[in-house]
């Protein structure tokens, strides 16, 4: 569950996106104080900030700039003040987004997932540049310590799945429902053969490490 600070001051206003978001399976936690928001945010972990420009005692500009000075994390402004320098003021300090009030819940929404895919994908690029694996989804490439792995499509499929789930856990049935090339009635000995194959390529069969009872984790 994605976790969302929202920094608003108008108490009815964020009830009503609380409820809505709520469906969508998002964990809302409200601030209409900027100080403690900027606390909270130093004590507690979230995935995305929806920020109010008007807010008392402290301009959401500054708490946008106070929040981007100390962490990575996506940032909508959600303002009803019209003054295209504040908009633009907000994205050069770091905002992801900015939606102006009034606006639909919808809208919101779609923008918060929008925004989120960005990261991930943004953070997923982080993790894979530092891995020996490149994974180049639209040639269907991958190369190790810079030599390319020839692979047939579902060896492909089950070696990509696991760079992005690098040192996690895999099991046999997320491969199965996760990768276009194997069929979903495959048995898990041809899901243990292919990574058998897999691991014969690499050259070092000590990067895929079995575990007992579940499936297979590709270590960093």
């Amino acid at each position: 569950m994605k976790k969302i600070l929202m920094i608003e001051d108008d108490l009815e206003l964020a009830e009503i996106l609380t409820e809505y978001l709520q469906q969508f399976g998002f964990d809302v936690v409200t601030e209409d104080d900027p100080f403690k928001a900027v606390s909270i945010l130093k004590l507690e972990p979230f995935d995305l900030v929806i920020l109010d420009l008007t807010l008392p005692g402290m301009d959401g500009l500054e708490v946008c700039e106070a929040i981007r000075e100390r962490q990575d994390i996506p940032i909508i402004i959600s303002s009803a003040r019209s003054d295209v320098t504040d908009k633009v003021k907000a994205l050069e300090l770091g905002a992801d987004d900015y939606i102006p009030k009034p606006y639909d819940p919808r809208e919101l929404e779609a923008r918060i997932h929008s925004v989120l895919r960005r990261y991930e994908a943004k953070s997923q690029q982080k993790e894979e540049s530092k891995s020996d694996f490149k994974c180049d989804m639209s040639s269907m490439m991958i190369t190790y310590r810079g030599r390319n792995i020839d692979l047939t499509n579902a060896e492909f499929g089950i070696l990509s799945y696991m760079i992005a789930k690098q040192g996690l856990v895999v099991s046999r049935e997320d491969l199965i429902h996760n990768v276009n090339a194997i069929n979903e009635d495959s048995s898990n000995k041809s899901i243990d053969v292919m990574v058998g194959r897999i691991r014969n390529k690499l050259g070092d069969k000590s990067l895929i490490e079995s575990v007992r009872g579940v499936g297979y984790k590709l270590l960093k």
